[in-house]
């Protein structure tokens, strides 16, 4: 495993997000280029670092992108991802941008590394920037989405991990005027229905009642036209079974491996993921 940092192609709101960091693992032949997206959180970085040492067994070349205002392009004091806990959608999106745009900006390094086919994997919080990046960068050739979802409602109202979040909906409110799950359906009002009314990704940013539509993977997932290898843990509690069946129908060219565990618990069964994973870039399975 080897860095490799780039500048950031936008100003982040700490300066040690203005430094982009990918961990490398590079097999002795490349045959494909994936790059991988972690979780929300520090914590869960040390144990998803297996997976890039895994492909390289495939020739696979794993470009581990470490996300905005996550380990050292954070604060020494943050647990990673705070930013992305904000109640205002207009401060989300921005920030969901800039991790979108890091997955754009890797693929050029990609790109004049060498010439092989590029995939991107991501889970969880990863998943939902790979939903939104293989709708706007059609150079990444497949996908593969692991324990994630849409439809900011179940997330933001139901999910454990954004209690603190709640607490800044009850406290600040946003510019909206949300402040409860009652605040939230009104002001999302019927949301397949908005979502259906999208012809196009521009229309994301223009048609929506309200702009937590702007950086939700709902709203990307009909733009994925890409292939799609979609992991739904059975069990799990931190991305709500709503969130799940959102993401999941939306997505039209896909198949899915369910897993008999938690969102955690999927770790247990990273053998079989990865060989899953495998089958799908290599063998289209």
């Amino acid at each position: 495993m080897r860095l490799i940092t780039f500048d950031a192609s936008y100003d982040p709101i700490a300066e040690e997000s203005k430094t982009v960091r990918v961990y490398v693992f590079e097999p002795e032949k490349i045959e494909r280029n994936l790059i991988f997206l972690h979780g929300i959180g520090n914590g869960n970085i040390p144990y998803l670092l297996w997976f890039g040492e895994k492909f390289r067994e495939y020739n696979i070349k794993t470009w581990f992108l470490i996300l905005p205002y996550h380990e050292k392009r954070a604060p020494e004091n943050w647990s990673g991802g705070e930013p992305f806990y904000h109640s205002s959608p207009s401060f989300c999106v921005k920030r969901f941008d800039e991790a979108v745009q890091d997955v754009i900006d890797l693929v050029d390094v990609v790109k004049r590394d060498n010439d092989k086919p590029i995939s991107l994997m991501g889970f969880s919080f990863g998943g939902m920037i790979t939903t939104i990046a293989l709708a706007r960068e059609k150079r990444i050739e497949k996908g593969v989405i692991c324990c994630s979802g849409g439809d900011w409602r179940w997330i933001n109202w139901y999910s454990p991990y954004t209690e603190r979040l709640r607490e800044l909906y009850r406290k600040n409110g946003n510019e909206y005027g949300c402040r409860s799950e009652k605040d939230c359906i009104k002001n999302r009002r019927n949301a397949p229905e908005i979502i259906k009314s999208f012809n196009s990704i521009e229309d994301i940013r223009k048609k929506p009642p309200v702009g937590c539509y702007f950086y939700d993977p709902a709203s990307f997932a009909p733009f994925v036209d890409q292939k799609v290898l979609f992991f739904w843990a059975l069990f799990d509690r931190v991305i709500p079974y709503q969130s799940y069946a959102c993401l999941h129908k939306l997505l039209k060219n896909k198949k899915t491996v369910y897993l008999p565990s938690g969102h955690k618990g999927s770790y247990f069964f990273r053998r079989y993921i990865a060989k899953r994973v495998v089958r799908f870039l290599i063998d289209d399975e």
